[in-house]
């Protein structure tokens, strides 16, 4: 499917995610492409396997279904290639690793997956690649902590678990000028809500695991290039041998088909629960884009058109026993890491490795990932959770 409809506009989101990867003719007419599962693939004679002049070659080197997958992603991103990857943390590494050469030197944000810092403080140092943390509000001043030898700026908005936005044009540019490729994990936004590839970004990172699948059932993790970086990007992910199963990159496509709709449930609900939160008692703050109260609300809204359903809160003082206070009250939120599903979660965030973007002093940081259930239940859960908070 192209992006427009019969009349030459544009069709909507909910079309083309309805549609993108998506070609029964070349399937018999079955509505959803094969699940293709293959490691040997047969070539007719020995002088078209010498050349590999055939489209499958081999398992690892793609199959119908994972091609269907990178075809919706790139539509989605409007990027030159997409490669799948088994979750999200080898959407994280494989980039790096394709980018950053012994003794270059990277710059992430200091509000960074932290995951993705410990990758960075463990395998990208012993392989003698130099990283320094950079303050999330930095903007255009991220030229002042260029180096001549930094290869990647790795960005992140808003920021894992605290949601610091970035201006990610301003960062893009002072990168590009420097000669950096620029990597952004846009999980929290997916390509719905902002295109990073529109913005200046080269590489465009998502752990499909959380709203792609949105079902808590599947790992998966897509990477999108432009023209200019995919070819390396290909070539690295080839080289170390990393694919993705065929039935889990299926369950992402199929997730694909209603994710517009989801997030639409997800962001209503959430941005809901977030107003009512900030009048309660025992809550110091809200992090939340979408509010006006948050610092980072006018780059949200220049540069985002959504906002997901997961966000976080500073409770009103005490310390770890009121925040497992707050979180052993709960009925209806789930306890466990992840987000984007369809079930409520909440966890105590832990910013103990930060440098620069330092833990809120007012109490401990609870975050919440707002699912598909009514809100008016979870807004009684919450209620549980605060009056235990204050308890504890």
């Amino acid at each position: 499917m192209t992006n427009d409809d019969t009349t030459g506009r544009e069709a909507g989101i909910n079309t083309r995610l309805a549609h993108l990867g998506h070609d029964p003719a070349s399937y018999h007419g079955f509505v959803n492409p094969p699940v293709v599962h293959a490691s040997t693939v047969l070539f007719p004679d020995a002088g078209t396997m010498a050349a590999r002049n055939q489209k499958y070659t081999y398992g690892l080197r793609g199959t119908p279904t994972v091609d269907a997958l990178a075809a919706a992603t790139d539509a989605l991103e409007g990027a030159a290639g997409t490669v799948v990857v088994p979750s999200g943390l080898a959407a994280v590494t494989v980039p790096l690793l394709a980018f950053l050469s012994a003794g270059d030197h990277a710059l992430i944000v200091d509000s960074v997956y932290t995951p993705t810092r410990r990758f960075a403080d463990t395998v990208l140092a012993r392989l003698g690649v130099a990283v320094d943390y950079y303050d999330p509000h930095a903007g255009a001043g991220i030229a002042a902590l260029m180096k001549p030898n930094t290869r990647v700026v790795f960005t992140e908005s808003p920021g894992s678990n605290t949601f610091e936005m970035q201006d990610i044009p301003a960062i893009a540019a002072a990168a590009h000028d420097g000669g950096a490729v620029v990597m952004m994990d846009n999980t929290w936004a997916t390509p719905l809500f902002f295109r990073p590839l529109d913005h200046g970004v080269d590489i465009s990172i998502h752990a499909a695991t959380k709203y792609p699948a949105g079902h808590s059932d599947v790992l998966l993790g897509t990477v999108s290039a432009t023209r200019a970086c995919f070819p390396r990007l290909q070539d690295t992910t080839m080289t170390l041998g990393i694919c993705a199963g065929p039935d889990d990159v299926y369950q992402v496509l199929r997730g694909l088909r209603t994710m517009g709709v989801r997030l639409e449930r997800h962001a209503a609900s959430a941005l809901a629960i977030a107003e009512w939160l900030e009048g309660q008692a025992g809550v110091a703050r809200v992090l939340h884009p979408a509010l006006p109260s948050h610092p980072g609300h006018a780059i949200w809204k220049r540069d985002f058109c959504g906002a997901s359903g997961i966000f976080s809160i500073v409770l009103d003082g005490g310390d770890t026993r009121a925040a497992h206070g707050f979180l052993d009250a709960l009925r209806i939120f789930g306890l466990g890491y992840s987000w984007g599903g369809y079930e409520s979660l909440a966890v105590h965030v832990q910013l103990d490795d930060r440098t620069v973007a330092t833990a809120p002093a007012e109490g401990p940081v609870i975050r919440l990932q707002i699912g598909l259930e009514d809100v008016a239940d979870l807004i009684a859960d919450l209620e549980r959770g605060l009056a235990a908070a204050a308890r504890a």
